[in-house]
């Protein structure tokens, strides 16, 4: 179907309720240039599902060049245990080298994490994102209050342009974070190790805690910071887009 026939708000509303396998569907039906987004954390859900409805899913990650060891281990297994390419997206050496020799390696827990985040994520997301024509990722309403209205589809308010719309599935919007890991204990999938020391949101090392019984799971996420402000950029310009 080409994009201009993508009535992505009604596809929206039909979907709201369907399961992530029917999203999965719908968008791998429609969407040739489709790739996956996927950080190495409880995201092995929906690329399991992706995986089992089309082997040949194109999936990226961003190397931020600050994760964790069992997170590179974590991206090595996935690749092997699905028999597929995990095209790996690095900042640009050039601006992070001047980041750094300017403000160090650890500027964000004093200025907190924007300027960080825009280059080693934000920047090569961008560059992926202007080449293909839909995404999909593994947000869920319940991770955050940022998050708390995440569609199931949307046009991608934060990487779209004049010249090019971007679509963006959600297809696990409304699962909370016990259905996640009942899938993953039902049918058995990898998972990140660091799951099994508290850590539940994972992200970058400097920058990911381990969260303590009955703390919310964005709250090991620069934990230094407001919880309203615990968004790395890569979602954040559809969230306000919806405010």
């Amino acid at each position: 179907m080409p994009m201009k026939n993508f009535d992505t708000a009604q596809l929206a509303a039909d979907y709201a309720k369907q399961s992530p396998q029917k999203i999965l569907e719908l968008a791998l039906e429609h969407f040739d240039n489709l790739w996956l987004s996927f950080s190495g954390a409880d995201d092995i859900v929906v690329l399991d599902m992706a995986w089992k409805i089309n082997p040949n899913i194109k999936v990226f990650t961003l190397d931020t060049g600050r994760l964790h060891p069992e997170t590179y281990r974590f991206l090595e297994q996935v690749r092997k245990h699905y028999g597929i390419q995990i095209e790996a997206l690095s900042p640009d050496h050039q601006q992070l080298e001047a980041y750094v020799r300017e403000k160090g390696l650890f500027d964000f827990y004093e200025n907190g994490h924007g300027e960080c985040c825009g280059i080693r994520k934000i920047a090569p997301l961008r560059r992926k994102l202007a080449s293909v024509d839909a995404w999909i990722t593994g947000q869920r309403k319940d991770q955050s209050p940022t998050r708390a209205d995440v569609p199931v589809i949307e046009r991608d308010a934060a990487f779209s342009t004049a010249e090019h719309d971007l679509i963006k599935f959600n297809p696990l919007a409304n699962y909370t974070s016990e259905d996640v890991w009942n899938y993953i204990r039902m049918l058995e999938i990898p998972y990140n190790p660091l799951h099994e020391k508290g850590f539940i949101s994972i992200g970058c090392e400097p920058c990911t805690r381990p969260v303590l019984p009955n703390q919310h799971e964005r709250e090991g996420r620069w934990w230094w910071e407001e919880s309203t402000q615990k968004e790395c950029g890569l979602h954040a310009g559809n969230l306000i887009a919806k405010s």
